[in-house]
C-alpha cells in the first residue's frame, strides 16, 4: 500500500507535513477528508477529525506533530531531528512555538480577512501580538539560524509566507528580526521548502482573492 497525505489546500499544517515529507523524498498520494472537513464521514476513518492526516497502511495518524515525529523514526534519512539530547529537545521546542505561539498570533488576522472595514484597534493588537511572538523567536534562535532541516523547522516558511501576504494585504506593519531573516534565508535553501511554498501560493493566493469576493472589502 502507498502513503496517503489527508489534506485541503490551503492548510498551513498540511504544507508543513509536505515539507516533512517531500525532504525525506516520499511520493505520496494526497486525498480531500470524505465529507468535508470536520463531516462525521471523515471523522469515522480520522476520529479525531484533524487534517493533515497521514496512512501508510501499518498506522493512520491525524497531527502534523505526531506525522513528523513518525516519518523521521520510520524513514531515517536523511535524519530531521539532531543526534544530540539537548539539541533534539531544542528543535522539538522551536517546533512546538510554532504550533502553540506564532500560529496561533498569525490566525487570530483569519476572521478579519476580506473585511471591508476590519476594526482598527483589533487590527492594531492583533498586529502588535504577531511581532511579540516574532521577537521572541529571535530570541529562541540566538545565533544559531544554521544546519540541517529539522521536523522543528518545517512549519514556518508556510507561516512566514501567510505574514507576507496578510500584511500585505491588510496593511499592517511586521517587524522582521535579524535573527529570524537569517533563519528564513537558511529555510528556503533546502529544496522541500521551495518546492513546497512554489506550490503552496498556488492555493493561498486564491484563498485570500475569494475571502475578498465574499465578504465586500478589496485586496490591493
Amino acid at each position: 500500500m502507498g502513503l496517503t497525505l489527508y489534506s485541503v489546500p490551503v492548510s498551513l499544517y498540511c504544507a508543513k507535513t509536505r515539507i516533512c515529507l517531500r525532504h525525506k523524498g516520499l511520493t505520496w498520494d494526497e486525498l480531500p477528508p470524505a465529507g468535508g472537513y470536520g463531516s462525521d464521514t471523515y471523522k469515522k476513518l480520522v476520529p479525531s477529525g484533524n487534517l493533515p492526516a497521514f496512512d501508510d497502511g501499518e498506522i493512520l495518524l491525524g497531527d502534523s506533530e505526531a506525522i513528523a515525529e513518525y516519518v523521521n523514526e520510520r524513514w531515517p534519512e536523511p535524519p530531521m531531528l539532531p543526534g544530540d539530547i539537548v539539541a533534539r529537545a531544542k528543535a522539538r521546542e522551536l517546533g512546538r512555538f510554532h504550533d502553540t505561539r506564532l500560529e496561533p498570533a498569525l490566525r487570530a488576522f483569519f476572521p478579519l480577512v476580506g473585511q471591508p472595514y476590519p476594526q482598527a484597534d483589533v487590527m492594531a493588537e492583533n498586529a502588535r501580538a504577531l511581532n511579540a511572538r516574532l521577537e521572541q523567536l529571535s530570541r529562541m534562535l540566538g545565533d544559531h539560524t544554521g544546519g540541517r532541516l529539522t521536523i522543528g523547522d518545517c512549519g514556518y516558511e508556510p507561516t512566514f509566507m501567510w505574514i507576507d501576504r496578510l500584511s500585505d494585504v491588510m496593511d499592517f506593519h511586521v517587524v522582521w528580526p535579524d535573527h529570524v531573516k537569517t533563519y528564513r534565508a537558511r529555510l528556503q535553501g533546502h529544496k522541500a521548502v521551495l518546492d513546497e511554498i512554489a506550490a503552496y501560493a498556488d492555493n493561498l493566493d486564491p484563498w485570500i482573492e475569494a475571502k475578498y469576493a465574499e465578504r465586500g472589502g478589496a485586496a490591493d
